[in-house]
């Protein structure tokens, strides 16, 4: 039981203000709240019991940064993907991409490398004692991605729906750009290359709303 209160407890605070509880506020602005939740809970259990069973052999034989530059550029794929991806409508009726697959997948990419992740296999470590782990760091992100995805639901009835999708969009780039900047080796990190690396990804941002656009203009005209 305190292997389970205190790894609870432990990821609840860790999450507060974490990427992965702004991706549950992002994502509760564009999709149902319960679609969020499940997949939420799906990415965790996954994700979690990966970290307490295997967490420690991989970052053996795969270095924890590339992991973490591999999570940072699947953000800001999905940052560009929200741009031009769906109408919020659509998970009503019929979407290109099941909405509860988008919501898991990009949480068990967040989580890979996270401090919550390294932490719960710290905690199992400490313990010894995987289930009660594992149950208590799954809880805790339920907890905490509860309270991101109410916020948003409240954002997702109050803003306009293209304002909600470019806020989605701009979570997921400035966490992809962010978690590459705490990731990539020092050396690389010079202005030049970071100005560069910014430059790519604004005309990449323009490029894909303009396609948007553009792909809405014989809707338009019906």
């Amino acid at each position: 039981m305190t292997a389970f209160l205190a790894s609870l407890g432990f990821v609840v605070l860790a999450e507060m203000g974490d990427k992965t509880q702004l991706l549950g506020m992002a994502f509760a602005t564009r999709y149902r709240w319960q679609t969020v939740m499940w997949g939420v809970l799906v990415a965790t259990v996954l994700n979690h019991f990966f970290a307490v069973v295997v967490g420690n052999y991989i970052t053996r034989v795969i270095p924890l940064h590339y992991v973490q530059i591999a999570a940072a550029a699947s953000f800001i794929i999905f940052g560009l993907w929200t741009i031009r991806g769906d109408e919020l409508g659509d998970e009503a009726n019929g979407s290109r991409f099941n909405p509860f697959w988008t919501v898991t997948i990009a949480f068990f990419i967040a989580e890979m490398g996270d401090k919550t992740q390294l932490a719960t296999v710290a905690l199992a470590a400490q313990f010894k004692e995987i289930i009660p782990v594992w149950l208590g760091t799954t809880v805790g992100m339920m907890i905490a991605n509860a309270i991101g995805i109410i916020v948003g639901i409240v954002m997702g009835r109050k803003i306009p729906e293209r304002a909600v999708k470019w806020f989605a969009a701009l979570v997921f780039i400035f966490f992809g750009l962010v978690g590459l900047y705490q990731a990539l080796p020092r050396h690389l990190l010079s202005p030049s290359v970071i100005i560069t690396v910014v430059a790519i990804i604004l005309v990449l941002v323009y490029v894909v709303a303009k396609w948007e656009n553009n792909g809405k203009m014989p809707h338009q005209q019906e």
